[in-house]
């Protein structure tokens, strides 16, 4: 009993860090700015959904899938790498009026994948998968979920709490850090691809 408990620890900790929810909030708060509050319900369960579906297939057969059709973490990493950089850039350039006409659709991408579910969190699956075996992965998988769940459902109350002007100053920033974190994922990528290749 005392080794299924330790093994439960040992995987959600490493999964709970990797998915990294708390500093995911302000950028969760930055993107969904504009949006009403049904929305974001609804952006929510999207995300969450999304990224929990992604972390079940990598559960149960990353590996298989990644090598069959010869995809890395690092391609994953640059992917989402990039489409984080479009996302700040739009969100740093455009008004909030022309977001809204565009009509973006955040939930999936980039909410549920990167954010929630990324490259880290992804190899982190898998690397608990080899080291702890399978009950105690999906166990750790799915209290993680329900953390990232209720930690963004209620991260609204933040923007109650320094309303509409701070928010939209609090949005831009984020973007900025959005932009920063973007550019570390194609950065890291990149170096991973150089240094397999020159191996």
């Amino acid at each position: 009993m005392g080794s299924v408990i330790q093994s439960f620890l040992l995987s959600f900790i490493p999964l709970f860090v990797a998915i990294d929810i708390i500093g995911t909030v302000p950028i969760y708060l930055g993107l969904t700015e504009d949006y009403a509050e049904k929305e974001i319900r609804t952006l929510l369960f999207e995300a969450i959904l999304a990224a929990f579906s992604i972390a079940i297939v990598f559960l149960v057969g990353g590996r298989i899938i990644l090598n069959f059709i010869g995809i890395t973490i690092d391609d994953f990493r640059i992917a989402g790498g990039i489409i984080l950089l479009i996302l700040s850039i739009n969100d740093l350039l455009f008004t909030s009026e022309e977001r809204k006409k565009s009509k973006t659709k955040i939930g999936i991408v980039p909410l549920g994948i990167p954010l929630i579910i990324g490259p880290a969190s992804l190899t982190t699956i898998l690397i608990l998968l080899d080291n702890y075996g399978f009950y105690p992965t999906i166990i750790s998988m799915v209290l993680n979920f329900i953390i990232v769940g209720f930690v963004l459902y209620y991260a609204q109350f933040i923007i109650k709490v320094v309303g509409d002007g701070g928010t939209k100053a609090f949005a831009k920033i984020a973007s900025l850090f959005l932009a920063a974190i973007a550019i570390m994922m194609i950065r890291v990528g990149i170096s991973n691809i150089i240094r397999d290749f020159t191996k």
